[in-house]
């Protein structure tokens, strides 16, 4: 069977979650998603990837076409994280910790990701959104920790909308781009805790 997702000029989340709903309508088969920006393009076939699909993609002026192949696993498909992590799924919504002062609160941030990457087990994922995604890139005081946590089978993953709206992404130094279905899910699949 093979199907056609047209999800240009959606805005994230909508291409994945109908890219989703085109793959979990089918058993097997080819769907091909149409995006026409580099983050839509970047979130489905990092989607399709994790779910076992087999990923190929063309672009042709600016119009991305993803082929995802439902029923054909990639070498090791097993998504989860490697090394000694455990459920625990870090959501932080800010570059500092706490309320009131953001002086204090850089020294709190600073003090508790050094914190927690000498616990066991590691959280299995530390997600960034809104200001806290000012963590993960260049210049940032925590982001060697945040690159340590990344080696050692954490996923580090920062939302593509947050990076844009603070004009980061091309200053992402650890990590990957995520979305908010992304997000969702590993909410879900963990012990979520919010800072």
């Amino acid at each position: 069977m093979s199907n056609e997702v047209d999800a240009r000029g959606l805005t994230c989340p909508q291409p994945v979650i109908a890219t989703k709903k085109a793959l979990d309508a089918i058993g097997e088969g080819v769907i091909t998603a149409i995006v026409d920006n580099a983050a839509a393009r970047e979130n489905v076939a990092k989607f399709a990837a994790a779910n076992g699909c087999g990923v190929s993609v063309e672009e042709q002026d600016g119009v991305y076409r993803i082929r995802i192949t439902k029923g054909a696993p990639l070498a090791g498909g097993d998504d989860k994280p490697a090394g000694k992590t455990g459920d625990a799924v870090y959501l932080i919504t800010r570059d500092t910790l706490g309320h009131g002062s953001d002086e204090l609160g850089a020294i709190l941030m600073k003090s508790f990701l050094y914190t927690l990457g000498e616990v066991e087990p590691l959280p299995r994922a530390i997600l960034l959104i809104n200001s806290g995604v000012k963590l993960a890139v260049e210049g940032s005081p925590v982001v060697q920790y945040l690159a340590s946590f990344a080696e050692n089978g954490v996923k580090v993953l920062s939302c593509g909308t947050c990076l844009d709206y603070f004009r980061l992404k091309d200053s992402l130094a650890t990590g990957g781009v995520t979305n908010m279905y992304t997000i969702l899910s590993e909410l879900n699949a963990g012990k979520a805790i919010t800072l």
